[in-house]
């Protein structure tokens, strides 16, 4: 037994290292609400039009899209046929992101909070530990590349000493020391951007995407006069016809998509910061199609041109970087490499907080709304990214990685949900005060906090796939019916998932489906909004017995 003296410590330091809680709060830290949790106030919907396509631009130009043309390429189609594919990705990927963040930018609510409805209070956590658990494996393996970004200007600035540094880890550690220095140099650099509040991210982000495009620029006119053109891969035609190429142009189409899948899931996670319910269509609709597919043409016309250079095909800009460092010791490559080296570095930190920090924070938050919040989960996020060693991931990728790329399964029937649940079965009305209580009084509570009818919608969109998924872990595939469906396995979930989930409410409606009621719960106005002037009090001077109310 815990003695008097310790549980008061324990209850003293509970209380000092809860979230804070803003002055004059219409809410409360309880085990469903803090401030990064609540429907965004206006002085906190600070994201124009201009910053979405900031915000799509460095999503669009980053290592994904560039090594999109490897990807088609591998599977037999030619230089056309591949650009045509990702321009099918990039009108999907834009649709997606359109009908998943407008959500967000009506309600000012992000999908953690979304998820209860079509999940239940309790269910809800569900689709947030998949998202968690995925982001914390691609947050080291961006935080990887963005130590190798550190390595690129290391290499410029220090030279020979730095380039031939000797490696006095063992090869079972998967990676060499000069890569280990530097990720753990680029942990450093991170540091500091979780402490910037998600609505003041723009001008980091705006000087992210005028370096990043540069960088992207820079090095294709670098590419193109120095091999004197565009080399021969863009002439190379298909190595696969008929059916066999059919099905693998959709597979790739599918795949890629899937590559966008969790950005497109938790777009209210960004659009909820939106200034007007209108601001992140233009970023959605015109700037991430566009970048998605200039990326991976410059990715394929700067491969094609870096073997006729350096008699290889080199996909990885990182690496193509470090090739040309190794190649030439020039003062002219030192320089080059160190600019594109800082465009990539500034490229990779952003990657971090807009793919899985800021997301990854609020979902954590949700998970222990009193002690976490969006900055506290994005630390506890790169502490869990450095200690499984994402080395091992990237440079002895094997079954994991196939796993990992695959794991839209699960994800594509979740964005059907999420969509069906605001357009088909919700019409956009939600009591958003029940979104921010645990109990029956909640109209998302449905049997025991979980809602059947999500469940059901995702794991019929789920579970046919998962033969096919399988076999392509296992490289069994031969082209039977569960390979190919697993060809089509992001749209199948997709769809299935939002059509299911949309009837199965049509056909057992729940209680107080439809219709909508403000953050405030109705239990509280009372407090919040006292009769005679409508002043709020201050949270100090709220009794117990309110307190109590708000705990529900």
């Amino acid at each position: 037994m815990l003695t008097s003296r310790t549980q008061a410590k324990i209850s003293f330091w509970a209380r000092r290292l809860e979230c804070p809680v803003d002055e004059n709060a219409n809410y409360k830290n309880t085990f469903w609400c803090n401030r990064d949790l609540i429907p965004i106030p206006s002085d906190r919907r600070t994201w124009r039009w201009q910053d979405f396509a900031g915000y799509w631009v460095i999503t669009g130009i980053n290592t994904t899209p560039w090594t999109y043309g490897a990807s088609l390429l591998a599977l037999g189609l030619s230089v056309p046929q591949s650009v045509g594919v990702v321009v099918g990705v990039g009108l999907i990927t834009a649709l997606l992101a359109v009908f998943a963040g407008r959500p967000g930018s009506r309600l000012y609510l992000g999908f953690t909070v979304l998820s209860r409805a079509s999940w239940g209070m309790r269910g809800g956590f569900w689709p947030v530990l998949n998202r968690i658990m995925t982001a914390c494996v691609w947050m080291g393996i961006q935080m990887y590349w963005g130590g190798q970004a550190i390595k690129i200007i290391l290499r410029a600035l220090i030279g020979g000493p730095f380039i031939n540094l000797k490696n006095t880890l063992p090869l079972s550690a998967n990676v060499d020391t000069a890569s280990l220095i530097s990720f753990f140099v680029f942990v450093v650099v991170y540091l500091p951007l979780p402490m910037i509040p998600p609505e003041k991210l723009q001008t980091p982000f705006r000087i992210t995407f005028v370096m990043i495009t540069c960088t992207m620029f820079g090095i294709l006119i670098w590419s193109q006069r120095a091999a004197h053109g565009p080399g021969k891969l863009v002439h190379s035609g298909s190595t696969m016809h008929g059916a066999v190429l059919s099905w693998n142009a959709v597979y790739g189409l599918q795949s890629l998509v899937g590559a966008q899948a969790s950005g497109c899931l938790g777009q209210s996670d960004w659009t909820r910061y939106a200034q007007t319910p209108n601001s992140a269509l233009f970023g959605q609709l015109v700037t991430a199609p566009i970048f998605i597919c200039v990326t991976a043409i410059c990715g394929i016309l700067i491969t094609s041109s870096a073997a006729t250079i350096y008699g290889q095909y080199i996909w990885n800009p990182f690496e193509l970087l470090m090739t040309m460092q190794e190649k030439s010791g020039s003062a002219g490559t030192r320089a080059g490499t160190f600019f594109a080296g800082l465009g990539f570095l500034a490229s990779q930190l952003s990657l971090c907080q807009i793919l899985n920090g800021i997301s990854t924070g609020m979902d954590m938050a949700a998970l222990c709304p009193k002690w976490i919040n969006i900055r506290r989960g994005c630390y506890i996020l790169t502490i869990i990214a450095i200690a499984i060693c994402p080395w091992n991931y990237v440079t002895s990728p094997g079954t994991f990685i196939t796993v990992l790329s695959g794991w839209s399964v699960f994800l594509s029937p979740m964005t059907g949900i999420v969509i069906s649940d605001y357009f088909l079965v919700r019409h956009g009305e939600y009591h958003v005060g029940d979104l921010y209580r645990g109990n029956k009084s909640s109209a998302y509570w449905y049997v025991w906090g979980f809602n059947p009818r999500g469940f059901t919608a995702w794991i019929l969109g789920m579970v046919p796939l998962l033969p096919g998924f399988v076999r392509a872990i296992k490289h069994t595939a031969n082209g039977n019916g569960w390979d190919h469906l697993y060809q089509i396995s992001y749209f199948y979930g997709f769809f299935v998932a939002l059509v299911v989930h949309a009837a199965l409410h049509k056909l057992f409606p729940a209680e107080r489906q439809r219709g909508s009621s403000p953050f405030v719960l109705s239990e509280s106005a009372e407090m919040l909004d006292r009769v005679g002037g409508g002043d709020r009090p201050k949270q100090d001077h709220i009794s117990s017995k309110e307190m109590e109310v708000l705990e529900v």
